[in-house]
C-alpha cells in the first residue's frame, strides 16, 4: 500500500527546493548587492510576483503535508483524507511545473522565470512523479466526489478540545442564525440586524483575542480563525463584523497607554463599542505613505481632523474610529503619520453621521453589503486630547503594520468560510438538480469541480492555520499570513465561480444564493492588500533570505 503521507512530505521538500531556485533567480535580479532595489523590484514585477505565487504554493503543500501527518498520527487518516491529499498535491505540483495561476489569465511559468531546469528536477522527483501520475486523476476525483456526496468531509480536528468546541459552537450559530436570512439581508442591502450583533457579542466574537483582564476571551489567532471561518460560511459579513474589533483590539492592546486600554478594550470585547478602521483615502489605496488627512492639536490639547477617507466599512453604526492621519506635515512619508482613537456617535434614525465635523456617503457595492461601505469627510472633527494612540506622534504606520499579520490571517479565514459556503451550495444543487435523467453530480465535469473545491479548500485552510499557529507562538508570520490571504482569496473566488457554473443559469439569478457568494468572494482579492500588492510584499520580503 502506498504511504501517501510520507510521499507528501518528500514531495513538499522537493517543491520547497524549486521555490528556493525561484527565489535565487529573483534575488539576483532585484537585489544584486544583497539589498532589494525598489526600482528593480517594480521593473521585474512578473518575476517577483511569480516567485511569490510559487513560494505560496510550496508553503501550502508543506502545510497540507503536516495536516496529513497529524491526521495519520491520531489515526484519523482515512480514505477521504488520502483522496484529498492526492488530488490537492497532484494539482498543485502540476501547477508548479506547468504554471501557477496568478489570475485567470496570468501564470508563473518556469521557462519565463528562467528556472526551467529546476522545474525539470521537480518533475523527476520520485514522490512528485507519483502524485503527478496517481494524484489528481479522473478516478481519484470521482472517488472523492462520491464520498463528499454522502456527507463526508476531510479531517478538520485540531487536537485541541477548546478549539474543536469553538468550531462547533460557531458553525451551529451560523447555521441557525445567519444562513437562513443572509440572502434576504443581501438582497435588501440591509445591515446585519442589531439583534444578531448582540447575539454575536454574547458569544464573545468581538473579544476573541482581547486579554481576559479586559473582558476578552484571550484565545488567540487560531480561535479567531475558526470564528471568522464559520461565521463567513454563513455570510462573509457576519465573519467580517469582528474584523474591525480585531484590528482595534490589537492596535490598542499592543500600543495603547494603560488608560487607553482600560477605556476602550472592555467595551470592544463586550460588543458595546463597535470600532471601524479608517485608513484608506480616495487617491492613495494601498499607498499609505501618501495619507494626507491632517490632524492638528490646538491649544486646549484636543485634535482637529480635516480630510477625506474612502472604503470605510461599517462606518455609520460604530462608536470608535482607529484613524490614520498626518500629524506632522514636515515629515514626508510614513514618519509623519499617527494613529488617533477617535470617538464618534452611532447613526441615528435622523442621521448616519450626527457628529459635527464628520459626514459620510454610502458607496453602493456588488456584495459584502451587510455592514456597508462609506466615503467619509472630516472638517475640523474633534478628537480628545488623550486620543493619540500610545501618546506618541509619528508611530501610526508602525503601529498599523503590527496588526497586518492578524488582519490577513483573519481575511484568509474569511475566504475559507466563503469557499466552504460555495461548496455547500454547489453540492446541494448538484445532488438535488437533475438533467437528462440523472443528478448533476453524476456528470464527470461537475464531480471534478466538487472534488477540486474541497481539495483546494483544505490546502488553503491548512496554510491559514499554520500562520495562526506561528502568530500564537509569538513568532513573526507576516509572510505566511500574506501567503494565506493570497491563496485563500484565489480559492474563494474559484469556488464561487465553480458554484455559479454548477448552478448554470440559476447561478446568475439574484434569487439564488450562488450570485451573492460570487459577489462576496470577489472582494477578498482586493481588500487587506490587493493580490498584486500582496505578491509584491511576499516577493520582496523573501528576496534576501531563504525560507524557513
Amino acid at each position: 500500500m502506498t504511504d501517501w503521507v510520507a510521499k507528501a512530505a518528500t514531495a513538499a521538500e522537493a517543491a520547497d527546493a524549486y521555490a528556493e531556485a525561484a527565489r535565487r533567480k529573483m534575488a539576483s535580479a532585484i537585489a544584486p548587492d544583497g539589498r532589494v532595489v525598489a526600482a528593480l523590484a517594480d521593473r521585474e514585477q512578473r518575476l517577483v510576483h511569480g516567485f511569490a505565487w510559487i513560494a505560496t504554493t510550496s508553503e501550502a503543500l508543506a502545510a497540507t503535508a503536516r495536516w496529513a501527518a497529524r491526521s495519520q498520527a491520531e489515526d484519523r487518516f482515512g480514505k477521504i483524507e488520502e483522496l484529498t491529499l492526492r488530488v490537492g498535491f497532484g494539482e498543485y505540483l502540476a501547477q508548479l511545473i506547468g504554471g501557477v495561476p496568478m489570475s485567470q489569465s496570468e501564470f508563473a511559468r518556469a521557462g519565463e522565470l528562467g528556472i526551467a531546469d529546476a522545474a525539470v528536477a521537480l518533475a523527476f522527483d520520485p514522490a512528485v512523479q507519483d502524485f503527478l501520475g496517481e494524484g489528481s486523476t479522473a478516478s481519484s476525483r470521482l472517488a472523492l466526489a462520491q464520498r463528499l456526496r454522502t456527507g463526508e468531509l476531510p479531517d478538520e480536528a485540531l487536537d485541541d478540545d477548546t478549539m474543536d468546541m469553538v468550531r462547533v459552537q460557531f458553525r451551529n450559530f451560523a447555521r441557525d442564525r445567519i444562513t437562513p436570512s443572509a440572502h434576504s439581508w443581501h438582497l435588501a442591502d440591509e445591515l446585519i440586524p442589531d439583534t444578531i450583533v448582540q447575539e454575536m457579542a454574547e458569544l464573545g466574537v468581538f473579544g476573541v483575542c482581547i486579554d481576559e483582564e479586559y473582558g476578552g476571551l484571550g484565545l488567540g489567532k487560531m480561535a479567531m480563525c475558526l470564528v471568522s471561518e464559520e461565521l463567513s460560511r454563513g455570510w462573509i459579513c457576519a465573519g467580517s463584523l469582528g474584523t474591525r474589533s480585531e484590528i482595534a483590539g490589537e492596535l490598542i492592546g499592543q500600543n495603547g497607554t494603560p488608560e487607553q486600554k482600560a477605556q476602550w478594550l472592555p467595551g470592544i470585547a463586550l460588543g458595546k463599542v463597535l470600532p471601524t478602521a479608517v485608513f484608506t483615502e480616495p487617491d492613495t489605496g494601498s499607498d499609505l505613505a501618501s495619507v494626507r488627512t491632517r490632524a492638528v492639536q490646538i491649544p486646549d490639547g484636543t485634535w482637529r481632523v480635516t480630510g477625506a477617507k474612502n472604503w470605510i466599512t461599517h462606518a455609520a453604526r460604530t462608536d470608535l474610529m482607529t484613524l490614520l492621519c498626518r500629524t506632522n506635515p514636515d515629515i514626508p512619508g510614513y514618519g509623519g503619520l499617527s494613529m488617533l482613537l477617535a470617538a464618534k456617535t452611532r447613526a441615528s434614525s435622523n442621521a448616519d453621521f450626527p457628529d459635527a465635523g464628520l459626514d459620510g456617503s454610502e458607496i453602493e457595492v456588488l456584495g459584502y453589503r451587510g455592514m456597508k461601505e462609506y466615503c467619509l469627510s472630516f472638517d475640523s472633527f474633534p478628537v480628545a486630547a488623550d486620543g493619540l494612540l500610545g501618546g506618541k506622534e509619528g508611530q501610526g504606520f508602525k503601529q498599523l503594520m503590527r496588526t497586518f499579520e492578524g488582519a490577513r490571517i483573519q481575511t484568509a479565514a474569511r475566504a475559507i468560510g466563503v469557499g466552504w459556503n460555495a461548496f455547500d451550495l454547489a453540492l446541494r444543487y448538484a445532488t438535488e438538480r437533475k438533467q437528462f435523467g440523472q443528478q448533476l453530480a453524476d456528470f464527470p465535469r461537475v464531480s471534478d469541480k466538487l472534488a477540486l473545491m474541497v481539495a483546494e479548500l483544505v490546502m488553503a485552510r491548512e496554510l491559514t492555520y499554520s500562520a495562526a499557529r506561528h502568530k500564537d507562538k509569538g513568532e513573526r508570520c507576516d509572510i505566511e499570513a500574506g501567503m494565506a490571504k493570497l491563496l485563500g482569496a484565489r480559492v474563494a473566488w474559484s469556488n464561487a465561480d465553480a458554484n455559479v457554473q454548477i448552478h448554470g443559469g440559476n447561478g446568475y439569478a439574484l434569487e439564488y444564493e450562488a450570485s451573492r457568494i460570487l459577489c462576496d468572494a470577489r472582494i477578498l482579492n482586493i481588500f487587506e492588500g490587493a493580490a498584486e500588492i500582496q505578491a509584491h510584499v511576499i516577493g520582496r520580503g523573501l528576496a534576501v533570505s531563504a525560507r524557513g
